[in-house]
């Protein structure tokens, strides 16, 4: 076992005279402070940092699928507690497992274009720069830094073709980027608001 093999082989340090350690603390502090130490990591592991268990996993999932599904009726589902609930959200948050809850917006109905994609290649030198613009801007929505032929990833919301053409042109003046592709979506075939099945079995 790792914790025999930390702790019994220290010269003697447990049960020769006892349990009081015998070379710890002023023969050998290190040896001990590193021990207590491991101790203290795994009271901490066992008792404050919780395995996610099917509850979890299917509180996650409801709220893929509704982010405005209420405590009560995740609890009717999960046969829980409101409370028990709330808790167990909360638990989550903390954990950054939840980071946010927010509404999934259809852009037809806003009077918006399809996302546009674009892929652009910058120097490596001005990488940084270029993202910081580009965070910057009100028709980007979202950035991704990428391996490949091209290093980043954009989408764009827009309110019509016109303007998204104008607005990639002003992109490919920028300082700093060297090519620039784009991907124009005609029909959205499937989004899925929730996670692979074996994701949450395996992954969490």
């Amino acid at each position: 076992m790792l914790i025999a093999g930390c702790i019994f082989p220290v010269n003697g340090l447990f049960f020769e005279e006892g349990f009081l350690p015998r070379v710890c603390p002023l023969a050998e502090p290190k040896k001990c402070f590193f021990i207590f130490g491991f101790f203290a990591f795994l009271v901490y592991w066992v008792f404050f940092v919780e395995a996610l268990d099917k509850i979890d996993n299917r509180i996650i999932s409801m709220l893929l699928e509704d982010g405005r599904a209420s405590f009560s009726t995740i609890a009717a589902e999960v046969q829980l507690t409101d409370v028990a609930i709330k808790k167990r959200v909360e638990r989550l948050r903390r954990r950054g497992i939840i980071s946010s809850i927010t509404a999934d917006l259809n852009l037809k109905a806003l009077g918006y274009e399809n996302p546009i994609f674009v892929q652009m290649r910058s120097e490596l030198s001005k990488n940084k720069d270029v993202i910081k613009r580009l965070r910057e801007l009100d028709y980007v929505t979202e950035i991704y830094q990428v391996l490949g032929e091209y290093n980043i990833f954009a989408q764009l919301v827009v309110p019509d073709l016109d303007s998204a053409e104008k607005f990639v042109e002003r992109l490919g003046t920028m300082d700093g980027v060297l090519d620039i592709k784009t991907l124009v979506v005609i029909s959205e075939v499937k989004k899925s608001k929730a996670l692979p099945s074996f994701s949450l079995q395996n992954k969490l």
